[in-house]
């Protein structure tokens, strides 16, 4: 994103935070709390590339709210990264942290920097600089990081070891999406995909609509993208159109996901599978479907191509690929949206997990966790169609209803210090 994005980024959040506010009435005070952050850290540090020479990068880490519990939150490496993005991020975290009842507030953090261009060794000197940059926010306690954009296990791995060699001794609650090998939850990896899955399945049941035969549409193939896709063909539904960052591929017909994903690790890229037709990103979003997952980045549905996306479902996969504006168009056109405070949160749900049993030093098997994410998602979902009916309106202003009115009253209860 650029840095004209991330503003426009954080003016949608905070706009959003107000419709929700104004409709459940909100008082004046606790709006102004809840829709500034807390605290926000900008860092710049050196690191020492393989030629030796040294170069700055610019970091940040950002804390929205803190009032049900630790900061929760992805770290991105990314060349566009930005203190508004990072400020709307921690602001979305703080909500789906609230709408599955879990008790973190939420952050975000992220270095500018591309990751494609640096070798390993800079990989592991930047990320292990920028922990110790901000590791005055960091804690299990205090502040708990994740993987996000360009970022893997390995490096929460390097973060965790850094963080701990300061300690003096090993502290693996202070990152979740680790490797299971050093403290990590097993079903980490699908926990997003598999939790979007049992989301759009309860949808689905709501809308009394069937799985089997219903067309799916998939922008962005990553990690949350292509395993969605072979949760849901493994459901019966029909995989016509997947995408990355380099194009798409449509078939009415249907697609081997699995197959997609062999051909996208052997050439970098879904653009040229067998037996399909080439489609832009934008097209792709066009297309006839029951099911829409945006996967990819930000702002992808606007008030331009709203008029033209039909599906039943539309899954946000992604964080806030649908602006305010567009919302209006799909409400009108009874476009059913899982909001991405709600859809995707399978992912911090399971990093939760991952951090309960880090403290306790206990560690369950995937059956256990699969289970345990199942119940919160349908709980979460029951909760946010519950208050849906009550204030009459669409999906994601009552999952921000609910996941407002519970920071609130944590804030109220706690009170203003002194």
């Amino acid at each position: 994103m650029s840095v004209t994005d991330g503003k426009k980024l954080l003016a949608d959040a905070v706009k959003r935070f107000h419709q929700a506010a104004e409709v459940m009435k909100l008082e004046e005070g606790l709006r102004e709390v809840l829709a500034a952050t807390k605290r926000d850290l900008t860092v710049h540090f050196p690191v020492k590339l393989e030629n030796g020479d040294v170069q700055m990068f610019t970091g940040y880490r950002v804390h929205h709210s803190i009032a049900r519990g630790p900061a929760k939150g992805g770290i991105r490496f990314h060349p566009n990264v930005t203190l508004e993005e990072m400020r709307a991020l921690a602001m979305l975290m703080t909500w789906k942290c609230a709408v599955v009842n879990i008790p973190y507030g939420g952050g975000k953090g992220g270095v500018v920097c591309d990751p494609k261009a640096m070798t390993l060794r800079e990989l592991e000197r930047l990320t292990r600089r920028y922990t110790t940059e901000i590791e005055s926010m960091l804690g299990p306690d205090r502040d708990i990081p994740a993987p996000d954009l360009y970022t893997t296990p390995r490096e929460m791995a390097w973060i965790m070891d850094t963080y701990s060699m300061h300690k003096g001794h090993t502290v693996t609650g202070v990152v979740t999406g680790k490797p299971e090998q050093v403290g990590g939850s097993l079903f980490r990896r699908q926990a997003t995909a598999l939790g979007l899955t049992m989301a759009i399945e309860e949808a689905a049941r709501h809308l009394k609509m069937k799985l089997p035969g219903a067309r799916v549409v998939i922008q962005g193939f990553g990690n949350v993208g292509s395993t969605t896709a072979m949760f849901l063909k493994a459901r019966g539904c029909k995989i016509v159109a997947v995408s990355d960052s380099k194009g798409g591929v449509y078939n009415r017909r249907g697609m081997d996901p699995k197959k997609i994903a062999q051909h996208k690790r052997e050439t970098g890229s879904v653009v040229g599978w067998r037996g399909t037709d080439g489609v832009t990103n934008q097209e792709l979003l066009e297309l006839p479907c029951d099911i829409l997952i945006p996967a990819a980045i930000e702002e992808q549905i606007t008030a331009e191509n709203a008029p033209r996306i039909r599906p039943k479902i539309l899954a946000e996969a992604a964080n806030s690929p649908t602006t305010p504006e567009a919302d209006e168009i799909l409400r009108k056109n009874r476009v059913f949206v899982l909001p991405d405070i709600l859809a995707n949160v399978g992912g911090v749900t399971v990093s939760y997990f991952e951090w309960v049993q880090d403290l306790q030093s206990y560690f369950w098997d995937e059956k256990e966790v699969a289970a345990r994410l199942r119940r919160v998602m349908q709980r979460s979902l029951a909760d946010v169609l519950a208050v849906s009916k009550k204030y009459k309106m669409d999906m994601r202003i009552a999952a921000l209803i609910l996941a407002i009115d519970r920071v609130a009253q944590a804030t109220t209860i706690r009170g203003i210090y002194p």
